[in-house]
This record gives C-alpha cells, sequence and structure tokens, in this order.
C-alpha cells in the first residue's frame, strides 16, 4: 500500500540529522576565517606579552602622578650632600631602604630636616627607575625644572631699582659649571640678569646652581629662542652691546660704556663669539693678558669683565 513505511523496502525515516559529508556544514568549516592576528594580537605571542606589559607599566606611571620629566635627579651621597650644602632648591630627598649608614647620609638627613625638605623611603629598584638607573649609593634629591626670566624682565628690574640695565647674555656656553660662574659674578657685580639661548646651551642643571653657590636664587636666567634677534631688541631698547672677544678693537680699561645701558656678550668655552653675534655687538672688547698665549675661560672671561663695569661705574 501506497505511504505505509511498514512494507518491506520503505525508507525508515528517523528523528536524527544525517552524518555530515560533504554538505552545508563541512563548507563553513572549510571557509576563511580571515586575515592572521599580528603578533601583538595574539594573547599567547612573545610580543603580545611584552605589550600587556608596556601597558601595565603606563598604567601604574598614570596612578603615581606626572613623569619626573620636568625634573633633574641628582644621584650619590656625595651629590646630595654638596646640593643641600649649595642651598640648591631640593624638593624631597630619596634614601633606598635598607641603605647603610654612614656620614653622608646623617648629614643629608640632618641638612634636609634643616631646610623643611621632605625625605621619603622607597624600594632600591624605584630608585634606580627614577634616577634613570645612575649609580646614586641608596640616596638621591630632586630638584624642580627652573623657571626662566623673559629677556624683557631683566629690563625691567633695572628699572624698578632705578639704574642703568647690565646684563650678560651667554652665545653657546655648553659648561654649566661656566654658567654658574658666571651666576655668580653677575650677582656679586650688579648685573640685572644672565641671557641664555634656549639650544646648544648650558641650562640651569644641578651643577650650575652648585656653581653659582646660591646666586641663581637671587639673579633672574631668562631663554631666549634667537640670541641675534634678542641683542637686536636690547638695541632697539637703548642698551649697547659689547661682546668680549680676544681680537676686539677696544682694551677693557678703555671700555667708555661701561655706566650705560649696557649687554656684555660672552663666547662659548672653544670658539668664542659666533660670526652673526660678533656682527651684531655695537663693540668688541679684548681682556688684556699678558701673554697671547694665554685665554679665559667663559666663567673666568666674565668675571673679569664684569668686574671693571662695576668699577667704572661706581667710578673707583
Amino acid at each position: 500500500m501506497a505511504g505505509n513505511s511498514q512494507r518491506k523496502g520503505a525508507i525508515r525515516k528517523s528523528g536524527k540529522k544525517p552524518a555530515a559529508g560533504s554538505g552545508g556544514r563541512v563548507r563553513r568549516g572549510l571557509e576563511g576565517k580571515g586575515p592572521t592576528p599580528k603578533a601583538k594580537d595574539r594573547p599567547h605571542h612573545k610580543a603580545h606579552q611584552q605589550r600587556q606589559k608596556q601597558e601595565k607599566a603606563r598604567a601604574t606611571r598614570a596612578r603615581k602622578g606626572p613623569a619626573t620629566g620636568d625634573s633633574e635627579w641628582v644621584a650619590g651621597r656625595n651629590s646630595v650632600v654638596e646640593a643641600l650644602r649649595a642651598g640648591i632648591p631640593v624638593t624631597g630627598v630619596y634614601v633606598a631602604e635598607g641603605a647603610q649608614r654612614d656620614g653622608r647620609l646623617r648629614e643629608a638627613f640632618s641638612l634636609a630636616a634643616d631646610q623643611g625638605v621632605s625625605l621619603l623611603e622607597v624600594t632600591s629598584g624605584e630608585l634606580d627607575r627614577m634616577t634613570g638607573g645612575a649609580v646614586h649609593q641608596g640616596l638621591a634629591a630632586r630638584i624642580p625644572a627652573y623657571e626662566y626670566a623673559h629677556p624683557d624682565d631683566l629690563l625691567d628690574l633695572a628699572a624698578e631699582r632705578g639704574e642703568p640695565p647690565l646684563v650678560v647674555a651667554l652665545d653657546s656656553v655648553t659648561d654649566p659649571r661656566n654658567l654658574g660662574a658666571v651666576i655668580r659674578s653677575a650677582s656679586g657685580f650688579g648685573a640685572h640678569g644672565v641671557v641664555l639661548p634656549e639650544r646648544r646651551a648650558a641650562g640651569m642643571t644641578a651643577a650650575a646652581w652648585k656653581t653659582s653657590a646660591g646666586a641663581a636664587a637671587r639673579v633672574p636666567v631668562a631663554h631666549t629662542v634667537n640670541l641675534v634677534r634678542q641683542l637686536k631688541a636690547y638695541q632697539q631698547a637703548g642698551c649697547m652691546v659689547v661682546g668680549l672677544a680676544a681680537d676686539g678693537e677696544v682694551s677693557l680699561p678703555d671700555l667708555d660704556l661701561a655706566d650705560g645701558p649696557l649687554v656684555l656678550v660672552v663666547g662659548s668655552e672653544g670658539k668664542g663669539l659666533s660670526r652673526l653675534v660678533s656682527e651684531t655687538c655695537d663693540q668688541l672688547v679684548s681682556v688684556p693678558m699678558s701673554s697671547r698665549l694665554e685665554s679665559l675661560n667663559a666663567g673666568v672671561a666674565a668675571g673679569v669683565a664684569l668686574y671693571a663695569i662695576a668699577q667704572a661705574r661706581t667710578g673707583t
């Protein structure tokens, strides 16, 4: 009988799905899964694990606050003690856990306490990270970024004091100790400030602070993008620009511009004044020497010239 599934030869239907052959399920299995993920996106790949470590480190730094790129670190026991003795504006002294106590460490603690500087204990690994791997001997100090003045501020300071401006400009002086010596002389001989180029020149580092013997806290230091342009601006403001040069046409004792508004330009340690700066100067002045073979570094030359200018201004 038609439709009788019980008859011999009839196909028996069951509730089970047919076994997979070359049909749709196999075709779906053979379909491509897209491009191969990059190594950094594969969970078990070394590049992915490295990326996770970097992201974790960034998150840790974010929780701890801003990076210390705006600060400078003084590392080492002697260096920290000397920085505190010199009156450098230290904002914090950091000591490694378990650091061996000795006379220098105890003196650093005492100076920090007297100056109201915070003292913090950190792990040695953390101190390594903060100081960039410097040899810190378990002790480091943090110095904030120096706040440079505007070059016009130096003229304003002279006006406030009722004095003819006296500004020292440094042309590519790269040794921070020379910069510190110039600042110290500027303070001692009544200059109203020091001007530095922003690039290819020493800045107010810990070494400059130390050499200035605290004078950097009393004499403003200004930054300028273009020294030649700034010298011309000072000339337009009524200042005479005098450059120190070994072959200067005027000897320092014969300088007759000392008692007026004056900008003294000191050249770099090796090459002296650059060509454009030299051409901008109203006058080139030489320091008389007993021998032509002798020369003065930037810090000493500036000190000698500032002394002579101070003597001329006071009439002594």
